[in-house]
């Protein structure tokens, strides 16, 4: 099997369902971070993305995963005919004397808590969508970026290293998002941005609009974006943007089954930093 097409194919799929709508299936999925109902350990990078576009395609209403053998072990049994769901993992190769470590991929399957009897989830304390988060407060100020509400457009300012987001009363509620839920999702939009700079990351950041670097670097942004708001109990909410990007992604996703995955890795980067 070619895991990398397997997870991309998820994603392409995802974002296929309904394109009508013009947004990544992230912006579909209410459910929070995917996370193991074992273990309670998060999935990260690529992972995130495979699980909650799979849930996007099958319209599962939970956070929680497991593999077969896991749910079977908690009292819970897959129902029968329940289609899984592939996650990856990096598995380290034997160490060779004068080499780098090596990591070859892998591969497992899981499924949903949607997807199985005799499951009682634990109860999900769910942010007051109302208020600021101090959580994201702190995690916002700890980037030490200088954040400046000004006019109606959100931009991050390499030069500068600086970003600039429209004043907080332009922020509105719509039928699935709170104007905090917007406000939030368009800061760290612009701070994952901000990550890439020479002081931070490092990463490369494509600038000239419309190239392909300057849509990769956007999607990037887009997925660490929703993975910050997903750890902080926020929904990501859809710039009005995103949609100009679209077809550069499907394009990407399509040309290069791998390049998920290098934007992702990214996004997780971003946001351990951010965290």
């Amino acid at each position: 099997m070619d895991i990398y097409s397997t997870v991309t194919q998820t994603i392409i799929e995802a974002i296929e369902k309904d394109p009508g709508q013009l947004v990544m299936p992230w912006h579909r999925s209410a459910v929070g971070m995917p996370k193991n109902a074992t273990t309670e350990a998060e999935y990260n990078g690529i992972n995130i993305l495979g699980l909650w576009a799979s849930g996007a395609i099958n319209n599962y209403t939970s956070s929680d995963w497991a593999s077969y053998k896991q749910w079977q072990e908690a009292g819970a049994q897959v129902q029968k005919g329940a289609k899984s769901t592939v996650i990856v993992f990096y598995k380290p190769l034997p160490e060779k004397e004068g080499e780098d470590r090596r990591f070859v991929l892998k591969y497992s399957r899981v499924f949903n808590a949607s997807q199985v009897e005799g499951y009682e989830p634990p109860p999900v304390l769910v942010a007051d969508p109302v208020e600021r988060l101090e959580t994201a407060e702190v995690a916002i100020r700890a980037t030490g970026v200088k954040i400046t509400e000004q006019g109606d457009r959100a931009c991050y300012i390499p030069a500068r290293d600086e970003v600039y987001i429209p004043d907080s009363w332009r922020f509105f509620d719509t039928p699935t998002s709170s104007r905090q839920e917007a406000f939030y999702s368009t800061i760290f939009h612009e701070l994952v941005h901000a990550t890439g700079h020479k002081t931070r990351l490092d990463r490369q950041l494509g600038t000239k609009f419309g190239s392909p670097e300057y849509a990769f670097e956007e999607l990037i942004a887009e997925l660490g974006a929703a993975f910050c708001c997903a750890k902080l109990g926020i929904t990501a909410e859809v710039r009005q943007d995103h949609a100009q990007y679209l077809k550069s992604w499907l394009k990407a996703l399509k040309d290069d089954p791998r390049a998920i995955f290098k934007a992702s890795a990214y996004a997780q980067k971003a946001t351990d930093y951010l965290m």
